[in-house]
């Protein structure tokens, strides 16, 4: 099978496509055919080996999440699931290639009128979004700042802030993702702009009342600013590669709640999220942003886009089975 490697960190040049053999389930695991890989931001700091995460363990082959076909199941697994149409993370290795292995509890049939594509693009995104939002506590009438709008979490955010009646302002670089965010139902506020937190506050008529920040450093900082007594600031990323500030002490001096990702949620919370978003957007209720998809022997392309900004929402790798629905 082909797959994508990585022996050293380094550049994206460092994933390369290399043939293999496929690998077999053990107990209490499936193996999918994958239509469609998920790309994380995260997962190119991992490869640079510079990353918050230290240095991974070599030689793997990266990814996450997958979507497509279950071929087989190992002892103990449902011999039901083989020939389902699923999404399933794998672990945080093996996702980059063309067969994956994935632990049976790992695995969500998609449901009907949810395309594979898009069940991919939700499977980490979804969660993270829904998780976050319900931290945020978020009531009709409410101000709210999304950082990276365009992003594959925040754009899911600007439509479930939207959707509970607030009034949302999504920051972006530049036009091309301003449009995008438009479209999702926010007013769009370029934060590459000077003055940018000004612009906000005056889109949403005054501070607001809650900030996602995914990105951190300056720009997370100057946006907790925007925060009235009361606000909360939802802290979820490091785009940027560095911390925001104030600290939590500082923050909690202006009556400002920090919320986020501290603690990881338990398999159970995460199957009943998973679950959840995926019958929110089969219903109509939230729709994935699918920017760019590479094909699969291009890891290092999609990789290069993303950490050079150029990327639009979700990024996929494609396989050559990706016609599976």
């Amino acid at each position: 099978m082909l797959c994508v490697v990585m022996e050293e960190t380094g550049g994206p040049e460092v994933l390369r496509p290399r043939r293999v053999g496929a690998p077999v389930p053990g107990p209490g695991q499936v193996l999918v055919e994958v239509a469609y890989a998920s790309v994380t931001f995260v997962e190119t700091q991992t490869r640079s080996g510079d990353g918050p995460f230290g240095a991974p363990r070599l030689p793997r082959v990266p990814g996450n999440g997958v979507g497509g076909r279950v071929l087989a199941v190992g002892p103990g697994a449902d011999a039901n699931l083989v020939g389902t149409t699923v999404v399933a993370t794998t672990g945080g290795v093996g996702g980059y290639a063309e067969l994956a292995v994935a632990g049976a509890d790992s695995v969500f049939p998609v449901p009907g009128g949810l395309g594979l594509r898009d069940a991919v693009a939700l499977l980490a995104d979804g969660r993270t979004a829904l998780l976050l939002h319900r931290q945020a506590e978020i009531a009709p009438g409410e101000k709210v700042l999304v950082e990276a709008a365009s992003g594959g979490v925040g754009s899911l955010l600007v439509q479930l802030a939207a959707n509970a009646g607030a009034r949302v302002v999504g920051a972006a670089r530049g036009e091309r993702k301003g449009e995008v965010v438009a479209s999702l139902g926010a007013v769009h506020v370029d934060y590459s702009l000077p003055g940018w937190t000004g612009r906000v506050r005056d889109a949403a008529g005054g501070p607001v009342d809650v900030v996602f920040d995914g990105v951190g450093g300056a720009i997370g900082t100057e946006a907790v600013e925007l925060l009235g007594p009361g606000g909360r600031v939802s802290r979820y990323g490091m785009a940027s590669g560095a911390e925001a500030g104030p600290g939590e002490e500082a923050l909690a001096a202006r009556s400002i709640r920090v919320l986020g990702l501290s603690s990881a949620p338990s398999p159970a919370q995460n199957r009943a999220l998973v679950g959840e978003v995926l019958r929110t957007a089969a219903e109509g209720g939230l729709r994935p942003l699918v920017g760019q998809t590479f094909p699969l022997a291009l890891a290092s392309s999609a990789h290069a886009a993303i950490e050079a900004r150029e990327t639009i929402g979700k990024t996929l790798l494609v396989t050559e089975s990706a016609d599976v629905r």
